[in-house]
């Protein structure tokens, strides 16, 4: 049975992670749409100010105060969702968290914290999102990332964690196209996002963590997100320099390897020390309705790239032009056993399709 999607006027669309970064933009977009919403978080004092000024600007909004790595607070947004609207139509399953540092110097109990946020959180949101949906019709949405196809070096962690997403998501995807439910299951792939991700990790490494550019504006996510609440699509790279990344890891895997201990590793710290360990998303609520974090580079706001592979006759011509890039740069690398440091920067800076 094919998906009919509805209007986002006529929608009700759980968030999670909604105190902050995607989770808080996207919930604001939506708003603004007419959307009505069910916000989940840790953060409870953050969720009754978005509730309040959503409300308060004439829209409809509940919250839940929910962490996700806990199988049952999942079970109570999806209660709360159908006690207060009957319904959802749209789940975003957004919360994450993060942590930077070598994999020999992070404790396991912090990785396995990690991965029960990141993944089993999401897998509960997925299976509980999907009970529901199969009997109405409507869009599952989950929030991986770039790195669900290549690794961050000095996030591996994290890195992994996005793989297992990518890995769950198109499994569940086919066995519902199998079953002939009416779901749609969207993987959102962000690219570096300037939003409290740095912020919020739990940081081990010697300076205070940053993104390496480009970054861009949670605003490109969100408006992924809406789009695909009301259009079916399968997955959605955000950011052109994601897509020459993601490119790079299929095409030419020594060469981003090369680039990510060359180039990438001084380009994720910052020139300052860092926050105290204790402070931070990984161990207890963060979210503090912050959109952006401590990006110190121009971040782009919109992508090109992004919004031009939303409509279907661009998209082939985008894959070209950032086929052509990767292919340049992989016959350019065959001339050297190993690219120089001036030459990945060079990469960095003049390839990407934003």
């Amino acid at each position: 049975m094919k998906a009919k999607l509805k209007k986002l006027s006529d929608q009700v669309m759980v968030i999670t992670g909604a105190s902050s970064g995607i989770g808080l933009v996207t919930a604001r977009m939506a708003a603004r749409e007419g959307v009505k919403l069910v916000l989940a978080a840790r953060s409870e004092d953050a969720l009754r100010q978005l509730a309040d000024e959503i409300n308060h600007r004439g829209g409809e909004a509940i919250y839940v105060v929910a962490d996700v790595s806990q199988q049952a607070d999942v079970r109570r947004i999806a209660h709360a969702a159908l006690q207060r609207f009957g319904r959802f139509d749209t789940w975003v399953n957004d919360a994450g968290v993060s942590i930077y540092g070598k994999v020999e110097e992070v404790p396991i109990d912090d990785m396995r914290h990690l991965f029960e946020t990141n993944v089993w959180g999401l897998i509960y949101g997925s299976l509980e999102a999907v009970k529901h949906l199969k009997k109405q019709g409507g869009t599952l949405i989950n929030i991986g990332s770039i790195l669900s196809e290549s690794t961050a070096i000095l996030q591996t962690i994290y890195s992994a964690s996005k793989h297992a997403v990518k890995g769950f998501t198109d499994g569940l995807r086919m066995e519902l196209e199998l079953d002939k439910a009416p779901v749609v299951v969207t993987l959102i792939k962000p690219a570096a996002i300037d939003t409290p991700y740095t912020l919020h990790a739990k940081n081990y490494m010697e300076r205070e963590a940053k993104h390496a550019p480009p970054a861009y504006a949670p605003e490109t996510v969100a408006r992924a997100i809406l789009h695909c609440a009301e259009n079916p699509e399968r997955e959605i790279t955000v950011g052109g320099g994601g897509r020459m990344i993601t490119g790079l890891a299929h095409l030419a895997p020594r060469l981003l390897d090369k680039f990510m201990e060359n180039v990438f590793v001084k380009q994720e710290k910052a020139d300052y020390a860092p926050r105290p360990l204790h402070d931070n998303g990984l161990d207890h609520a963060a979210g503090e309705l912050e959109e952006r974090g401590n990006y110190d580079g121009h971040t782009q706001e919109r992508s090109y790239y992004t919004t031009a592979s939303l409509h279907p006759l661009t998209t082939a011509a985008i894959a070209g032009a950032v086929g052509l890039g990767i292919a340049a740069l992989v016959r350019n690398s065959r001339k050297t056993s190993a690219p120089t440091s001036d030459e990945l920067n060079e990469t960095r800076s003049t390839l990407w399709v934003e």
